[in-house]
């Protein structure tokens, strides 16, 4: 007897250990953590961060570039042999004679070199350190038309979410019905009042709305896992549950909405352009001459770590790049053709957009329209089932009309509710091209 209480309390532990944890939350606070939580969102986040730090490397078109350097070299060579006691400062008559000149003995030379070079004049430079800041301009607009998808993403979401713990509702009132019904039908086939198939057909709808809520649950589940998803979080072992019910949301919508120019994609799309304007200047800005300025300073000696001689060097070099074998202009018409492509893209973007918000704007007035007609029918029906289940009570109805009202309300009012849904999910799309 013990044996088997210890399996009992160690099966019900495991299925408590492996219940579903529901979560209760409100749509704000999924708003608010989806900012600071979302994939993709980091992932715009990234890509500004680098663009930005891409500008960074601009900084060496103005700021010297340093190096230091320690160099230590044994030869013979005449000639470095020679310089190397030159710079060295211990150049004496004897070393000028033609043997010690065209034989040298083998010579040591440590040398320590300080090197400075600095830009003056770098017009391409210039040009493409511009088309860097529009670039993480064009990313930073992005990443807030991301956050706007996403928010609508979450939108959705949460009303699917809603819509299907409705839905459950529904189907749950609905078997409560029934099985009201069926005691009452229960009780007639015992007194011999009806068919056995009367009782039949009753089993058939209780086990068709049994159908109905397990695959409303699985919906529940889905739609939940989508926000943890959204949210990235592990979705293990939980499951949201909304604070708010689905309902009908209020708009006052505006007849012929025109697309706003201030739209964070359309802004990114136009501000892209001025991007292709820089990299064309830069490539005929190469044609300029580039003026650098350069020195060092250098420490010599024949042993290692001391320091007996030096000498420094300073001056400007200005260059022209007069032929690249048209490598430059081959870059300027190449950014011209990119420049007129990005244009007929943003035309087209720009039409295509203005198309879907006329478009998002019709389906919102039919889903509003859906709404009132489901509305209605659902009232019908509803009164419908009110008669039939009098007139059933009274023995002036078969039970299969009484089965098929109530069948009727329930389908009604799902339809109703999925057009709330609709007409919510229109609204948001809407609100998000408008935007």
């Amino acid at each position: 007897m013990k044996k088997y209480l210890f399996t009992g309390f160690a099966i019900i532990s495991f299925l408590l250990s492996k219940a579903q944890e529901i979560v209760t939350v409100s749509r704000s606070n999924l708003q608010q953590k989806i900012t600071n939580q979302n994939l993709q969102l980091k992932i715009a986040e990234a890509e500004v961060n680098s663009a930005s730090a891409d500008l960074l490397m601009s900084r060496a078109m103005y700021l010297p570039n340093v190096t230091a350097s320690y160099t230590g070299i044994s030869t013979n060579n005449p000639l470095m042999a020679f310089g190397s006691k030159l710079n060295q400062g211990r150049v004496e008559m004897e070393d000028f004679n033609p043997s010690q000149l065209n034989n040298p003995k083998n010579i040591f030379n440590f040398a320590t070199k300080l090197e400075v070079q600095q830009p003056i004049f770098n017009k391409d430079a210039v040009y493409q350190k511009k088309a860097g800041e529009v670039k993480v301009e064009v990313l930073k607009l992005k990443q807030e038309r991301t956050k706007d998808y996403l928010q609508l993403e979450l939108n959705k979401g949460y009303m699917q979410l809603q819509m299907a713990y409705k839905t459950v509702e529904v189907l749950q009132n609905a078997r409560n019905t029934v099985l009201a019904n069926k005691k009452v039908i229960d009780n007639y086939f015992k007194n011999g009042m009806i068919q056995k198939s009367d009782v039949l057909d009753m089993d058939v709808r209780v086990s068709e709305i049994d159908n109905q809520i397990q695959y409303a649950k699985s919906n529940v589940r889905n739609a939940s896992d989508y926000l943890f998803f959204l949210l990235n979080e592990n979705a293990e072992n939980k499951v949201f549950q909304p604070g708010e019910k689905l309902e009908y949301q209020e708009s006052i919508l505006t007849q012929y909405p025109q697309l706003k120019a201030d739209r964070k994609d359309l802004q990114a799309y136009e501000k892209s352009l001025q991007a292709y304007d820089y990299l064309i200047k830069s490539s005929q800005a190469k044609f300029l001459p580039k003026v650098n300025a350069f020195g060092s300073f250098e420490i010599y000696d024949k042993r290692p770590y001391e320091f007996h001689a030096n000498g420094y060097l300073v001056g400007v070099q200005v260059a022209w790049n007069l032929f690249d074998g048209l490598k430059s202009k081959s870059e300027i018409e190449k950014y011209r053709a990119d420049l007129k492509k990005s244009q007929q893209e943003v035309e087209q973007y720009q039409k295509q957009s203005s198309l879907e918000l006329s478009k998002s704007y019709r389906q919102v007035l039919d889903a509003n329209n859906k709404v009132n007609l489901t509305k209605l029918a659902w009232e019908q029906t509803a009164e419908a089932y009110r008669l039939h289940k009098n007139r059933y009570e009274q023995g002036l109805e078969k039970s299969a009309d009484l089965l098929n009202a109530e069948s009727q309300m329930s389908k009604k009012e799902l339809e109703h509710q999925q057009a709330i849904f609709e007409y919510n999910i229109a609204l948001e799309y809407y609100k998000f091209l408008n935007s």
